[in-house]
């Protein structure tokens, strides 16, 4: 078994990555992932967890060698449930590989949670990862797991790579939609203002009529 772990900051709030998370993938850097399917969500403890089973197709490169060891093809799937706690402000991933579990195992376990001392601010990415492979030659099953061990090493560079992209049009997205809700609420607040003051202008008007008679008579 080969352990694989990981840990980096995203400069956003954990409101806004936990978010921008259901729009990681498909990304143009993190091009493995070729789609995302949602199987299941449910909402529990009186709403304050959100619980999403997804499906995860992924695509990349496998050496000839594995390829011919394991008959397998480059197309793989991983099953994912992920809870999102709106009390202890904490996204966590659980996941593992559903294609060609019979030779290889992984389990994955990423957590997004505030940063300490920035906790409006920052967000704090955890990655943990066992890769367990199985076979009668030990040696061919450590080469599979450090295998196994690389490629997450090269897709976690990509994964903050990309994720920082999604996260920078999430952001730039949720601040425009804010500024026309903005600029809504300021057109709603003119109408309503003219509305009374023509309503104002209406009655004292009247009132103003209502005295020149009487003056006149």
């Amino acid at each position: 078994m080969k352990l694989f772990t990981n840990t980096c900051t995203f400069d956003y709030k954990w409101e806004d990555v936990t978010a921008a998370n259901w729009k990681k993938y498909p990304n143009d850097v993190s091009t493995h992932v070729i789609a995302v399917d949602v199987l299941k969500r449910e909402l529990v403890n009186n709403g304050t967890k959100l619980i999403t089973e997804r499906l995860i197709t992924c695509q990349q490169n496998v050496p000839g060698w594995i390829m011919r060891l394991l008959n397998c093809k480059n197309i793989s799937y991983v099953r994912e449930v992920s809870t999102v706690d709106l009390v202890q402000r904490e996204l966590t991933l659980r996941s593992c590989n559903l294609t060609y579990s019979d030779y290889m195992k992984v389990y994955e376990v990423v957590k997004y949670t505030p940063h300490p001392n920035h906790t409006n601010e920052i967000t704090v990415f955890e990655q943990e990862a066992k890769i367990t492979a199985f076979g009668r030659i030990s040696k061919l099953c450590s080469k599979l797991e450090d295998w196994s061990v690389q490629r997450y090493n090269d897709n976690a560079k990509k994964g903050k790579i990309g994720f920082d992209s999604v996260l920078k049009i999430f952001k730039e997205q949720l601040e425009d939609s804010k500024r026309q809700v903005d600029g809504l609420v300021k057109v709603v607040d003119d109408l309503q203002y003219s509305d009374i003051l023509s309503a104002n202008s209406s009655v004292f008007k009247k009132e103003f009529e209502n005295l020149k008679n009487s003056s006149n008579n």
